[in-house]
């Protein structure tokens, strides 16, 4: 097997590397910036020129990172390994690795519908295939994101009709975004949560094209959040944070929005399907278009979705590993601010 699944990851003894390793190794190659996925602590990291910035907001300023384009092609001992879009962050990649005229792809998280703010996932033909299954089951599929969008200006308006706040919530790194760069922020003020704004800003002074959203402080007042838009992580639910606000309306952009009663489990008013995950038919689709005649699932719902594919033709086996848990927040060795409290 070109790639091996070890107690520290996926592993390429050929090249002597690991793709996306949940322990310290030598040299990892990393799919995107989620921290189950690019974790501190290994010596040489490998990612796509679009993930740095937010890797060394992370992993720290001094981690040793080479970074690589979008089909460009570097060989490791002899191992042709290559990167390609997934469209599930900025940055994010797919992990091609070719030896002897053998070619596996690791997908790492990826999504096909378009957002705006990322490349478009591209299929990669290859013998065997490494996917996730998030939102692996028939249940879940996404509505076009315009659509979504449109909803989520809706609300906000309404709220703002009414003299409520809009807090919106979604993942510091992806989603917030995604939201950022898509809502209509001509309907009124938009601040953001510290966590987020460091992550914004971060991207923004790397050179992308995201608005300027100010980070909520106590130099703000009450009227100064009067009808505004506030973005911030899941994790202020709950929290004493929100009690500057006053009035205030609360929602979350997430997949799991798609089964009823997540929004009254989660404790939100509203609950937007909006995903950086592959829906069951994108998930398919997308294993159909690389043609491999194997394909492992690591995370989300492994059993479910590897049987199908099983049904229909497609052999395929899941796989344990420590994916699928991505931080609202930064992860655990991440260097703190105030502003990140959610105090």
């Amino acid at each position: 097997m070109l790639l091996k699944f070890t107690k520290k990851g996926i592993y390429c003894p050929a090249g002597n590397f690991y793709i996306d390793p949940w322990r310290p190794v030598g040299r990892a190659v990393i799919t995107h910036a989620h921290s189950d996925h690019a974790r501190y602590g290994c010596k040489h990291y490998l990612a796509h020129h679009d993930s740095e910035a937010v890797m060394r907001l992370r992993l720290g300023s001094d981690i040793s990172l080479q970074t690589m384009a979008y089909g460009e092609t570097r060989t490791i001992n002899g191992v042709k390994v290559s990167l390609h879009p997934a469209g599930h962050i900025i940055g994010s990649a797919q992990v091609r690795v070719e030896k002897d005229g053998e070619i596996w792809v690791v997908s790492g998280d990826y999504k096909i519908q378009p957002d705006g703010v990322t490349v478009p996932f591209d299929p990669v033909k290859c013998h065997t295939f490494i996917t996730e299954s998030t939102f692996g089951l028939p249940v879940y599929y996404w509505q076009p994101q315009s659509l979504v969008f449109q909803d989520i200006n809706n609300w906000w308006k309404q709220n703002r009709e009414a003299g409520k706040v809009s807090v919106l919530c979604g993942y510091s790194l992806g989603k917030a975004q995604r939201i950022v760069k898509n809502v209509d922020l001509s309907i009124g003020p938009a601040f953001s949560h510290g966590a987020i704004f460091n992550v914004n800003e971060t991207l923004r002074e790397a050179g992308f094209d995201l608005p300027h959203l100010p980070k909520v402080t106590s130099e703000y007042s009450k009227k100064d959040f009067q009808g505004a838009l506030i973005i911030a992580p899941p994790s202020v639910g709950g929290t004493t944070w929100l009690k500057r606000f006053g009035p205030h309306s609360m929602a979350i952009c997430s997949g799991w929005m798609q089964v009823r009663g997540n929004a009254r489990r989660r404790n939100v008013d509203r609950g937007f399907i909006l995903s950086d995950h592959a829906d069951w038919e994108e998930l398919l689709t997308a294993v159909k278009a690389t043609e491999a005649e194997k394909v492992y699932v690591t995370h989300g719902f492994t059993s479910i979705f590897s049987r199908y594919l099983n049904e229909i033709g497609i052999p395929a086996g899941e796989v344990k590993t420590e994916y699928g848990v991505e931080e609202e927040d930064a992860p655990a060795n991440e260097k703190k601010t105030p502003a990140d409290s959610t105090d």
